[in-house]
């Protein structure tokens, strides 16, 4: 059974498989999964997004944080998912936003919605299925373990990435890499401090939303600590990323929220690199403590374990990443529960039990 699948991202971040957010990397990876496997695959993205498929551009907001800005966006989803829906025949609608809730869309097909931030970030009332066609998963094992135990709530499907066609490793040199969005909760600043402490180099890739708290961030709590060993080279490429991933002694993941996923600590290990995060959310789940990289509570034990890098095999990262994380398995499930959901939704309309 092949189908037609709408996917609906966030409003405010371009999907590309050379995005910063993991949430648009992991659409850009199901969708280029649909078109591979013949089937249709249409995305309402802002401009600027590039797909396998079509793409049902929506206008770039100027600014995010502005709540009319915001408004008028969600308006404009809500036009481009209905116009999609009056020109194919979808089989399934697909909503990964934070947002989601302000434009879910009142159709027949089943719809799934991935969350994919903390299950505390969104309102608890939007998350209690309010119709049989309406399906909620998570990311991984610690945020499902926080999500509602309601009906319509799913297995995870964990997040996953691609894996190198390389046959080994490759060499290390001698700095630290941070790849992330620079804002408070993911503790940027914190890396800084260790990667001084370890006397090491640290390259910080990453993007600065236009959000007034993520600007006041980079100017007073990263800017200064910058020096020409610590430096902000701001965002990269997919192919850049990958260079900077595979030639790292190790990852630093401050993060001072329960991550859901994480996307880079899945990367690193599947480029060899280790992986030093702080021991929160999906993080625990992802890292072996001193088999794959290391767990910790602080700057010091940051520091300290950026001493010990160099002990972890990058074959057995590899490795693990490989037979745990890999993009191939997380597109496949997803394609799987397309088409149950679809013939669920079959069989209803035709009055047969499922």
């Amino acid at each position: 059974m092949t189908l037609t699948v709408l996917s609906v991202a966030y409003p405010f971040a371009r999907v590309s498989r050379d995005a910063v957010g993991g949430t648009e990397q992991v659409m850009s990876h199901i969708d280029a999964a649909l078109s591979q496997a013949g089937w249709q695959s249409i995305v309402v993205a802002c401009e600027g997004s590039r797909v396998s498929g079509r793409l049902v551009p929506v206008p770039e907001v100027s600014d995010p944080a502005d709540d009319q800005a915001r408004a008028q966006a969600h308006v404009q989803h809500r036009a481009a998912i209905s116009r999609a829906l009056d020109r194919w025949p979808v089989d399934l609608i697909h909503v990964h936003g934070l947002d989601f809730y302000e434009y879910l869309p009142e159709a027949p097909m089943p719809v799934l919605v991935t969350l994919h931030l903390p299950i505390s970030w969104y309102p608890s009332e939007v998350l209690r299925p309010d119709r049989p066609n309406l399906w909620f998963n998570c990311v991984s094992r610690r945020q499902h373990e926080d999500a509602p135990r309601l009906a319509g709530f799913l297995p995870p499907i964990e997040n996953g990435v691609p894996i190198p066609e390389a046959a080994d490793p490759a060499p290390k040199s001698g700095f630290c890499l941070v790849l992330s969005r620079i804002c408070p909760e993911k503790g940027i600043h914190l890396a800084i401090d260790a990667a001084k402490s370890a006397d090491i180099s640290l390259l910080i890739a990453g993007y600065v939303y236009d959000y007034p708290d993520h600007r006041q961030y980079f100017e007073e709590e990263i800017a200064p600590r910058l020096d020409h060993r610590r430096r902000f080279i701001g965002p990269v490429g997919f192919e850049q990323k990958q260079r900077l991933l595979a030639s790292a002694r190790c990852v630093l993941i401050p993060s001072l929220v329960a991550e859901t996923s994480s996307l880079v600590a899945r990367e690193a290990l599947a480029a060899g690199t280790p992986v030093i995060a702080m021991a929160t959310g999906a993080l625990v789940e992802t890292i072996e403590h001193g088999a794959t990289g290391f767990l910790v509570e602080d700057v010091t034990e940051m520091a300290e374990a950026i001493a010990a890098a160099d002990a972890i095999d990058p074959h057995l990262c590899r490795q693990i990443a490989k037979t745990r994380f890999s993009v191939d398995q997380m597109t496949g499930r997803y394609l799987d529960l397309y088409q149950q959901l679809a013939a669920g939704a079959r069989r209803r309309i035709m009055g047969v039990r499922p």
